[in-house]
């Protein structure tokens, strides 16, 4: 059976414990033995153990980071085999964690609608032959868009494009949103989509969000 560690908590305006219910539901919906924490320090420990780590750990603070035992066990794992998962708030955390940051494949800039609009933005498949896109086509959100510098060995799954409407200059911007990626064995997805609730359980996403955890896993 899959083993799972789910670390999610911090900052409330990603509301994690909401999101924990439907993330904990979907996970063990798939048959995965999840263990949860609300507890950082969750990550001082050999994780090597798990299938899948899902981090929806948020941080309100650019000073925020993981120590460096936290930073070595985590990357350690997914090194050795271990897959990660995680969404929005996810790429946003541990600013000060290079390491964290070019594993997971992006640094979270900024919201150019502002925090927490529900700004309608178009989400375009750019490989629909992939396993975590398999039955999703292009649809719409209105949520948080996030603009990223992102690493260019993802590989881009989703994209969005910025209309400009806040910012002039960014009009026409194409954008990745959701990718894939190695970092030594382990499989990483990450999905700039899930500020709130109803953005994860929208049905082309929580079938992303769904085929994403089956991906990643060590034991798939």
């Amino acid at each position: 059976m899959t083993r799972v560690l789910y670390l999610y908590g911090g900052w409330p305006g990603h509301n994690p414990y909401g999101v924990g219910e439907w993330a904990t539901a979907t996970l063990e919906g798939l048959g995965f033995d999840v263990e949860e924490s609300n507890d950082i320090f969750a990550l001082d420990q050999d994780l090597t153990g798990y299938d899948l780590i899902v981090n929806n750990w948020n941080n309100a603070l650019l000073s925020e980071t993981l120590t460096p035992s936290q930073e070595s066990h985590l990357l350690g794992a997914v090194e050795a085999g271990t897959g990660f998962v995680a969404w929005h708030g996810g790429g946003a955390a541990f600013r000060g964690s290079v390491m964290y940051h070019l594993m997971l494949g992006a640094d979270v800039f900024y919201h150019p609608a502002g925090e927490g609009v529900r700004h309608p933005y178009p989400l375009y498949v750019v490989d629909g032959e992939h396993p975590v896109t398999a039955g999703v086509t292009d649809f719409d959100a209105a949520s948080e868009q996030y603009y990223m510098n992102v690493d260019p060995r993802n590989h881009v799954l989703l994209e969005t494009v910025f209309d400009g409407e806040h910012m002039p200059w960014l009009a026409g911007q194409r954008m990745p949103q959701a990718w894939t990626k190695e970092w030594g064995a382990g499989r990483v997805f990450y999905s700039a989509l899930g500020h709130y609730l109803e953005d994860l359980t929208a049905p082309p996403v929580e079938r992303l969000m769904r085929q994403a955890f089956q991906w990643a896993r060590r034991d798939r």
